[in-house]
């Protein structure tokens, strides 16, 4: 028996081989779209991995250039300095559609028409240690978006490549052999159906071909009485 009840039927054979065809082709599908979902996967990993290492390199020059500079400069001109930012910046976000996977997509974009302008202090009473600061953070802000951004798609394509390989897996060993044996069961089915029918028509015809028999030997025994009642031959027609 089947794992699920199926009506052994010629209309339920149809259907199901028609579903075991189009499932066997979506597998087909899932497992092509799986194998390109990981792909991509590695190389945005791969991407991840070097840009981080390239984040966290310049955030360390950061933060080393801003401590020489905190002990460079009094905690008030400090703060004094970088009270007031001098650029601006505008945010945006789009999506990508990477293998039926919507993306973020990160625009950095300054309203300043000089980008490189980010210094919102005078030279002259401030340190050069301050200035490299600022400028690393400048230089690395674009990076730490497009970090964000290879986070973001690497873990919306990790979810993705588990939700298809469920749907290969369930595919593969749960509901394509489900219908095979379903499939297989029916056939049986159909074929001990038919050489039943084959049989008990086989009976019936012996039981016809029994009875003209019998009756021809009644005929004949009926003839015989009565060839030996007259005496004559029976004519024949």
């Amino acid at each position: 028996m089947p794992a699920v009840h199926v009506n052994p039927t010629r209309q339920e054979l149809t259907r199901l081989k028609n579903r075991l065809r189009t499932s066997v082709r979506g597998h087909k599908l899932l497992k092509d779209k799986r194998d390109e979902l990981m792909k991509q996967f590695l190389e945005v990993v791969r991407e991840n991995r070097a840009l981080r290492a390239k984040v966290e390199a310049a955030l360390m020059q950061a933060h080393g250039s801003f401590t020489v500079a905190s002990a460079l400069m009094s905690t008030e001109m400090l703060q004094q300095s970088l009270l007031y930012p001098k650029q601006s910046v505008e945010l945006t976000m789009s999506f990508q559609n990477v293998m039926s996977v919507n993306v973020p997509k990160y625009h950095f974009k300054t309203r300043d028409a000089q980008p490189g302008d980010v210094y919102p202090y005078g030279f002259a009473a401030t340190s050069g240690a301050l200035d490299d600061a600022v400028d690393a953070l400048s230089g690395v802000f674009q990076d730490m978006l497009r970090l964000a951004e290879m986070e973001k798609t690497s873990q919306l394509l990790a979810e993705e490549i588990e939700k298809t390989r469920r749907r290969v897996n369930a595919l593969e060993y749960v509901k394509i052999p489900q219908m095979e044996e379903a499939i297989k069961y029916i056939s049986m089915k159909l074929d001990e159906n038919e050489r039943s029918a084959t049989i008990r028509l086989m009976k019936v015809k012996d039981m016809l071909l029994k009875e003209a028999i019998e009756d021809r030997r009644a005929e004949d025994a009926r003839a015989a009485r009565a060839f030996g009642a007259s005496g004559e031959a029976p004519q024949e027609v």
